[in-house]
C-alpha cells in the first residue's frame, strides 16, 4: 500500500455529515455563517490566544497581515521555508532579507538579525520549522528595541507551547495554515491571531472587499474568507486534535529509537520548556558519514511505495522566480541543510510497524 509523506487526519464520517446538515437549511454557506464564528471561538480557546481570524487559506492569511500592517522597505526572514512566506512579503511590494537558520532546529538564527537591520527594515517575518519554534524571546527583544513589527510563520506550530503559553501569543501576530497536510486542518484554511483589536478590524475588512457595512465600502480589500464547508471540518477536527497528536507522538518516538546514533543522520533535538506538535519527521543526510545521499534514499523507499519530501528545497532564495536576486552563499547554514533534508512520513495513522520498515529500509543503505 502506498505510504505517502503526509496522510490527512480525517473525522468519522456521519460526524461530518452531522455538522453540514444545518447548512441545508440555513443555506449559509459562506460569508462568516455560524460555522465560521464558532470555529474562530474555538481557536481562541484551545490556542489560549485572545483574536483568531479565519482566512480561506494560510498564505492568504500572511499576506493580507502584511498588507493591514501597512509596511514599507525590508523584512528580515528566512529562505528554508515553504515558497508562501517569501512570496507573501514580495507580493506586498517588501523586500526580504535572508536570515541564516539555527543548525539543530532550522528556524531563524536570532544572533544573526541585528546585522542584517538597516534603516530600511521594517518587520521581522521568522518561521516556526516542522514544528520546532523561534528563539521568540531574543527575537522580540531585537524588535523592541529597533521599533520593527514581528509576524510569526506558524504553519508549522499548530498546539504548540512555550512555557505554557500558546505560540500564537508571540509578536505581533501569527499566521496557521490549516492546510490538508497540517496537523490540524480545516481542508483549505488558515488563520491570523493577535492581540490588537485594530488590526482585527483591518483584517476582517481586507478579507472581504473593504466592505464596512451593507452600504458603505471604505477599503480596498480582496475575498479571503474561509467557507462553512471547510469550517465544519475544522470544527470536527479539532474535537479529536489532542488525540491526533498523541497518536503523532509515538510515530516520531519510534522514529527516534530506529534512527538515533546513526552516524550521517542529524535528527531534531527536543525544544525545552517546548510542548510540541510532532507535525513533521525530517533527517537531514550526510552523505560523507551515511555512505549514502538524499536522492538515494529517496529512490529506495519509493521503489516500495514509500513517498518522501525534500522539504524545504530549495531554498526560497534559490528559486527560479527570484534567479538573480539573491545570494544564498550568505545562508550557508540553511543551504547545507535545504541540499540534504528529507522528511520521512508523518501522520497520526501512520501505522508502527511502518515506521520499522522505513527505518530498515534507510538503515539498509548506510555504506552503499
Amino acid at each position: 500500500m502506498r505510504i505517502n509523506v503526509i496522510r490527512s487526519s480525517m473525522p468519522p464520517f456521519e460526524e461530518y455529515m452531522e455538522k453540514i446538515r444545518p447548512l441545508w437549511e440555513s443555506v449559509w454557506l459562506t460569508n462568516m455563517g455560524a460555522l465560521h464564528n464558532e470555529l474562530a471561538k474555538r481557536l481562541e480557546e484551545y490556542l489560549e490566544v485572545p483574536n483568531v481570524s479565519l482566512f480561506v487559506n494560510g498564505h492568504m492569511a500572511l499576506e493580507m497581515v502584511l498588507q493591514a500592517m501597512d509596511l514599507e522597505g525590508e523584512v528580515i526572514t528566512t529562505p528554508f521555508t515553504f515558497a508562501s512566506t517569501t512570496h507573501a512579503i514580495v507580493r506586498n511590494n517588501l523586500t526580504p532579507v535572508f536570515c541564516d537558520i539555527e543548525p539543530d532546529n532550522y528556524t531563524i538564527d536570532a544572533g544573526r538579525i541585528e546585522s542584517l537591520i538597516t534603516d530600511r527594515t521594517c518587520a521581522i517575518v521568522p518561521v516556526h520549522v516542522y514544528g520546532c519554534i523561534c528563539d521568540v524571546e531574543a527575537v522580540e527583544q531585537i524588535a523592541r528595541s529597533h521599533g520593527l513589527k514581528v509576524i510569526y510563520d506558524a504553519a508549522h506550530a499548530f498546539g504548540v507551547k512555550y512555557k505554557g503559553k500558546g505560540i500564537g501569543n508571540f509578536g505581533d501576530a501569527s499566521m496557521f495554515s490549516f492546510h490538508a497536510t497540517k496537523v490540524f486542518h480545516t481542508i483549505e484554511g488558515g488563520a491570523i491571531t493577535t492581540d490588537d483589536e485594530e488590526l482585527m478590524d483591518r483584517l476582517w475588512k481586507l478579507k472581504d472587499f473593504g466592505i464596512k457595512n451593507e452600504d458603505i465600502v471604505d477599503g480596498i480589500g480582496a475575498n479571503a474568507k474561509m467557507n462553512e464547508f471547510c469550517a465544519a471540518m475544522g470544527l470536527c477536527n479539532l474535537e479529536h486534535i489532542d488525540g491526533e497528536i498523541e497518536k503523532r507522538r509515538l510515530v516520531f518516538e519510534r522514529y527516534m529509537d530506529n534512527l538515533s546514533g546513526i552516524d550521517g543522520i542529524s535528527l531534531l533535538k527536543p525544544q525545552k520548556d517546548v510542548t510540541p506538535n510532532y507535525a513533521y519527521y525530517p533527517v537531514i543526510i550526510n552523505e560523507k558519514e551515511f555512505g549514502a545521499n538524499r536522492q538515494q534514499v529517496i529512490d529506495a523507499l519509493a521503489e516500495e511505495d514509500i513517498h518522501v519530501r525534500k522539504y524545504f528545497y530549495p531554498l526560497t532564495s534559490d528559486m527560479d522566480c527570484y534567479r538573480g536576486r539573491f545570494d544564498s552563499s550568505l545562508t550557508p547554514v540553511a543551504k547545507w541543510a535545504a541540499d540534504r533534508a528529507v522528511t520521512l512520513p508523518m501522520s497520526a495513522s501512520l501505522d508502527l510497524h511502518d515506521v520499522d520498515r522505513i527505518c530498515d529500509i534507510v538503515r539498509n543503505l548506510r555504506g552503499k
